[in-house]
């Protein structure tokens, strides 16, 4: 059965993002040793399978010159058993050039390799309109999408999206002491505060449940940072001594005016059940993409279960 690969989408932005970055030894560890490899570029003649292709695929893009901006404007991924598919469109300007932009398309396929997945298959192509090509404007593809949109849900959309959730820990101890009234105020306060820092780091406050609440962002990144942001500022806020519990997952989300349902939303929630007093837990899909890994310090994941889903899942703890 066919299915989207949050797993796979990672797997794939990490090669892409290897590009830029000039790292060529995960370029090459990403892809298959067989010889069915193939590579297929936008030049002419650039069509190579092979170890060829392995071991010089660091050196063709290492060529490349310095970007100036590389912004991801389409992503998807899906998988089938043992054989998985990516697909991505970026906005690509060198510094040599920085007012020419252009788009890239990149196409990967994997096939799991001693259970890791490898790309058998990259194509990359600069777009030329098909009027330039063939002399004739082939627009009946376009026409069914923008046929297909008519039909889409004003009200419901769906995407891609970080989902937080915070719990405070110690509230039934707290709420006794202080009252009824006093504590209520305390709490108001408090998710007002992470209300600022939450759309301080581009996130939305979606909503508070009980003495918690739920956020979404557009990047784990911003996700992980507005949520150690907000235990730095509990842990100097001049009110009750309050304990958070932190949990944040990735993925495919759906919106309905100002909530958000689905599978994603479920699992993070759990992961905030799991996690420990002022702690911040992770999945392991919000780890894989996280754009640069080495601005946050990920500490040895731990396996879990989590109330309502199957099997066990790797969670990360962050500093």
């Amino acid at each position: 059965m066919t299915k989207a690969s949050l797993e796979l989408l990672a797997v794939a932005r990490r090669w892409i993002a290897a590009i830029p970055n000039k790292r060529p030894n995960e370029l090459r560890n990403l892809m298959s040793e067989g010889d069915h490899l193939r590579f297929v570029g936008s030049g002419d003649g650039e069509l190579w399978s092979g170890q060829a292709v392995r071991e010089g695929v660091g050196a063709f893009f290492g060529v490349i010159p310095p970007f100036a901006t590389h912004e991801e404007t389409f992503a998807e991924a899906f998988e089938n058993g043992d054989t998985g598919w990516a697909c991505f469109t970026h906005e690509i300007a060198f510094e040599d050039r920085p007012d020419r932009p252009f788009v890239m398309r990149n196409t990967l396929i994997f096939a799991l390799e001693d259970a890791a997945w490898k790309v058998v298959h990259r194509h990359g192509s600069v777009p030329i309109p098909n009027i330039e090509f063939t002399g004739t404007e082939q627009s009946a593809i376009a026409e069914l999408v923008d046929a297909a949109k008519q039909d889409f849900s004003l009200d419901q959309r769906e995407g891609f999206a970080s989902v937080m959730f915070t719990d405070i820990v110690n509230s039934s101890g707290l709420a006794p002491m202080l009252g009824d009234r006093l504590w209520s105020s305390e709490v108001a306060r408090h998710f007002s505060g992470l209300r600022v820092i939450i759309e301080r780091n581009g996130g939305q406050f979606v909503k508070s449940l009980g003495d918690g609440t739920m956020s979404s962002f557009p990047s784990p990144t911003q996700a992980i940072r507005a949520a150690r942001a907000i235990l730095a500022a509990t842990d100097i806020s001049d009110g009750p001594a309050i304990s958070l519990r932190i949990g944040i997952h990735t993925g495919d989300v759906v919106q309905t005016d100002e909530d958000f349902f689905g599978t994603v939303v479920n699992k993070a929630a759990r992961i905030a059940s799991v996690a420990a007093p002022n702690e911040i837990r992770l999945s392991d899909t919000t780890r894989e993409m996280v754009d640069d890994p080495r601005a946050f310090r990920f500490l040895e994941p731990v396996s879990v279960r989590l109330k309502g889903f199957e099997g066990d899942h790797l969670l990360y703890r962050i500093k």
